[in-house]
């Protein structure tokens, strides 16, 4: 009796162990490190997120990443740092890593890809592509490359019911001494375009300090934030203090607009959302 007891409990152990290195086996995959919140999101999206061991700082969707290990920002990141962390392959962003670093990660056999990190739809389609390509996602990539053009088409469609077209203006903010504008060739025009809004920065490229005289004869209908970039001011209050900003129309009447920074410039799988709701947003 004891004799068949004991080899029932060996059966069980052995169906146990059995199941739990299935079950390890089910869920090992590659060590990644992403370097880029667009990146990161749709590493995830893909389904691949658990696999995700470290990532940077401005990798903040989803939450989930934020728990995860840091190896910081741009300039600031370090081979030593990533080695330490012992990942078998690196998504980035295009230029992410200072060129040293990646040389020496190569040299330590660490697979590295890198990306443009997208600035219009088709650059995030692109995207979608690739990762999915190398991550072995094919059908997953098609699957949020339909949900984006679905929430393109929600856009569209909410377009077509409004008549106005408001004038904006997008401000990168890191404290009230550093104040930018936002020109041609950078995210703002073409979410903007996305959204109809009409975009009267025009006439210099990428980010330009912000001038009392520029303000004003922008004088925009909406003026539009990161909500980092606003808190970095002190808020909506806070924006009095920057010259030429009480004499706009949109300071005024308060058509002020602050989205999350990775939301509304990233161009990942959201884009279409981000779209609708600034579009939604100056249209209130």
């Amino acid at each position: 009796m004891i004799k068949r007891i004991l080899i029932l409990c060996l059966l069980a152990f052995s169906a146990c162990t059995a199941q739990q290195n299935e079950e390890n086996q089910s869920t090992t995959g590659p060590k990644i490190i992403t370097a880029g919140g667009t990146v990161t999101e749709i590493v995830n999206a893909l389904g691949m997120g658990e696999y995700i061991i470290a990532t940077d700082i401005t990798s903040t969707y989803p939450a989930t990443m934020q728990d995860l290990p840091s190896i910081g920002y741009r300039d600031q990141i370090k081979a030593e740092g990533i080695l330490a962390l012992g990942p078998e392959v690196i998504y980035m962003e295009e230029g992410y890593l200072n060129p040293d670093v990646v040389t020496q990660l190569r040299a330590a056999q660490i697979e590295i890809h890198s990306f443009v990190k997208p600035k219009k739809v088709e650059q995030t389609f692109t995207l979608i592509q690739k990762l999915g390509e190398l991550l072995n996602k094919g059908s997953e990539a098609k699957a949020i490359e339909a949900q984006v053009k679905a929430d393109l088409e929600e856009l569209n469609n909410y377009l077509e019911s409004v008549d106005s077209e408001p004038k904006g203006a997008f401000i990168m903010a890191r404290g009230p001494q550093t104040v930018f504008l936002a020109g041609e060739e950078t995210f703002a025009q073409e979410i903007f375009a996305l959204a109809k809004i009409q975009y009267p920065a025009i006439g210099f490229k990428e980010f330009v300090p912000l001038t009392p005289e520029s303000l004003v004869k922008l004088n925009p209908d909406y003026l539009i934030f990161f909500e980092s970039g606003l808190q970095s001011l002190g808020g909506a209050r806070g924006l009095a203090s920057i010259q030429g900003m009480s004499e706009t129309a949109a300071f005024q009447v308060g058509h002020v607009v602050a989205l999350d920074g990775n939301y509304l410039s990233g161009f990942g799988p959201r884009v279409g959302q981000a779209a609708l709701e600034l579009a939604k947003a100056v249209r209130q």
